[in-house]
């Protein structure tokens, strides 16, 4: 499965967001946030399982069997760039800008933001192809919404 996904990361044929893969690419990108700080925090896991209930519409153990994917992707992807490449494929601009504001979400749901962290944003916002403008935008909507 996952030499699968990575033989498909390295194509650039577009994907639809339904796409099993781009689903993994998506949650990996939010595992690969979570793990930034180098601690991968529970209140971060549940976001992230969150997150792919509210965005797939799928039930909790649906997403904790994606999030598993996700965090089995990450571990043995070299970079970032596969995943950012597989969401941009298969998500629109405009959605891409709700995946922006969801890493920051992630970011933000341990109560601390750290340098690793938002170094990372700044990095994959740019490779989603959101302006830098649009990413302090979203993260002041996750924060907002974290109370």
């Amino acid at each position: 499965m996952l030499n699968n996904l990575f033989r498909r990361l390295s194509g650039d044929a577009g994907r639809s967001p339904d796409d099993p893969e781009a689903r993994i690419a998506l949650a990996a990108l939010l595992v690969r946030i979570a793990r930034a700080d180098g601690f991968y925090d529970p209140h971060e896991v549940e976001r992230i399982d969150r997150i792919l209930m509210r965005r797939f519409q799928m039930s909790p153990f649906e997403a904790t069997a994606l999030r598993t994917k996700g965090e089995a992707a990450e571990a043995s992807a070299p970079d970032t760039v596969r995943f950012t490449r597989e969401v941009k494929a298969a998500v629109p601009y405009e959605e891409r800008l709700g995946v922006i504001e969801q890493l920051w979400e992630v970011v933000l749901a341990d109560g601390e933001r750290d340098h690793e962290e938002d170094s990372l944003m700044r990095l994959i916002a740019p490779m989603l192809g959101v302006e830098d403008q649009d990413s302090h935008r979203a993260r002041q909507r996750a924060a907002a919404r974290q109370g």
